[in-house]
């Protein structure tokens, strides 16, 4: 098998050897290459005395089995001393997945909009506009009209402390709220799509569509 250097590149330094390894390829095919400059083109450095190694990462997201296994790898020739290896935390998509918080009144012919997800702390008076391109969290009374996933994101939601907005979007279904629920008890609840229809539902149930969020356990 012939593998094409590009993705691992070693450096000379003082008192060892630097390996920086791409952090936008395929992980496999970084180990493959790493495997075959070790095995045939940088032989030369395996052949010598004890050498010192520091790994770069980049920016690449790994874990302890993929580091192992670089590490592995770099063990295999018996003469290269780890040093150190690292990785810098990978950067957060532009799309901004963290969310992002803002306090105050949303009055009519006002409108919020917000590329990521939003927790709002405040209330959206009739006539106020909230959209988003992921999740949408209220902590105070939605009057106005909220949409979440607006680029087409059908897994997102829209939760509030009162829900009573005058419209809900999320992607590209769109529900005009039933009269009850001016009416209706007053709890935090959330607006989801099952289905291609929008639903609503008591917040701690929440958990059952996020799997990835952490739950409290009482004793």
């Amino acid at each position: 098998m012939t593998v094409i250097s590009k993705h691992v590149r070693i450096k000379g330094i003082k008192d060892g050897l630097v390996f920086l390894l791409d952090d936008k390829c395929p992980f496999e095919e970084l180990l493959d290459e790493l495997r075959y400059k070790l095995e045939h083109s940088h032989q030369n450095i395996l052949t010598g005395p004890i050498v010192h190694v520091d790994v770069k990462l980049g920016s690449r997201s790994v874990t302890e089995e993929e580091k192992e296994a670089v590490l592995e790898i770099l063990r295999k020739p018996g003469n290269l001393l780890i040093r150190s290896i690292e990785a810098q935390n990978a950067p957060k998509p532009e799309s901004g997945s963290s969310m992002f918080v803002m306090s105050g009144i949303l009055r009519s012919g006002q409108v919020l909009h917000h590329k990521g997800d939003l927790l709002f702390l405040g209330d959206v008076n009739p006539g106020g506009t909230i959209t988003c391109t992921g999740d949408i969290f209220i902590l105070g009374a939605l009057r106005g009209m909220a949409h979440a996933g607006v680029e087409g994101n059908e897994e997102a939601v829209i939760a509030a402390s009162v829900m009573a907005p005058t419209q809900l979007r999320i992607a590209e279904i769109i529900s005009r709220p039933p009269d009850e629920w001016e009416t209706r008890e007053s709890s935090m609840e959330f607006a989801f799509l099952s289905e291609g229809a929008m639903k609503i539902d008591k917040i701690h149930n929440l958990v059952k569509l996020r799997r990835d969020l952490n739950v409290f356990k009482g004793v």
